[in-house]
């Protein structure tokens, strides 16, 4: 079994600065693809980021330039930095990541974090 656990989501005013982790437990051999969602309230689930194993990273339009990812895979970790925040960056975030549990076959699914809260006022 896998589990993600995000943090560090929080209330924020508009113009400042939250860091969100992404930190992944259980039966891991290796992970590929890691990537950032979001769900707005009444809105449906839209993609954040996405960062490659070899670190490449790409972005939704609204947050280019002021959102970045990284990955730690020697803590099965991925972070969201977020700047400049708006008030229309309040949603809950989620992580996923594509794991294989074993080597052979190195076979990857698709895990999902519970979600973290992310509040911009303005």
């Amino acid at each position: 079994q896998v589990q993600l656990v995000e943090s560090g989501g929080g209330s924020v005013q508009a113009g400042g600065s939250l860091r969100l982790s992404c930190a992944a437990s259980g039966s891991i051999f290796s992970i590929n693809d890691m990537g950032w969602y979001r769900q707005a309230p009444g809105k449906q689930r839209e993609l954040v980021g996405t960062i490659t194993r070899g670190g490449s990273t790409t972005f939704a339009d609204s947050v280019k330039g002021r959102f970045t990812i990284s990955r730690d895979d020697a803590k099965y970790t991925m972070y969201l930095q977020m700047n400049s925040l708006k008030a229309e960056d309040t949603a809950v975030y989620y992580c996923n990541y594509h794991i294989s549990n074993s080597r052979t076959p190195l076979y990857f699914t698709s895990h999902w974090g519970q979600g973290t809260l992310v509040t911009v006022s303005s």
